[in-house]
């Protein structure tokens, strides 16, 4: 029998998944094309909201929108950005979760021009809304030979005391 090469998940693995959500301004996201079910995947524009759930900005004109209007099951794949070498040693977070269109918010908006002021541009176009992708699930591998599955509360921030 072949050892599992998934890893009790630790408190370091957290953080680490954590960190890159946080750093995050970018990622690629999976949905399913609502004609053909096909997997579409994009590179799209990403931060967090305030409890650090993966937050996407998005075009209501885009194809994935528009698919994850027909079917809200969606994945992320987020990763460092490596200053050199081999890439694929570099930590990269899959998660596994469901697109909610987040209702208009302030506070959030205020938050995302912080991190990306050049969205100013566009961020109040009538077709542009905010996504929430609740986790369900997800994949850290923080380099080689280490990988672990998270569950939400891994990937969220805790709650405050």
């Amino acid at each position: 029998m072949k050892p599992d090469p998934i890893r009790e998940t630790t408190d370091k693995a957290r953080a680490l998944a954590r960190q890159l959500l946080d750093e995050a301004r970018h990622a690629s996201l999976g949905t399913l094309d609502p004609q053909t079910g096909v997997p579409l995947v994009t590179r799209i524009a990403l931060q967090t909201d305030a409890d650090g759930a993966p937050l996407a900005l998005l075009s209501g004109l885009a194809a994935h929108s528009r698919a994850l209007a027909a079917d809200p099951r969606a994945g992320l794949l987020i990763a460092a950005e490596p200053a050199r070498g081999d890439a694929m040693t570099h930590a990269r977070l899959s998660i596994l979760g469901r697109a909610v269109p987040a209702a208009p918010d302030e506070e959030r908006r205020a938050r995302w021009l912080a991190c990306d002021p050049k969205a100013k541009v566009y961020l109040d176009l009538p077709d542009f809304r905010f996504w929430r992708i609740e986790p369900v699930s997800g994949l850290l591998n923080a380099g080689f030979g280490q990988a672990f599955r998270l569950q939400p509360a891994d990937m969220l921030k805790p709650p405050a005391k």
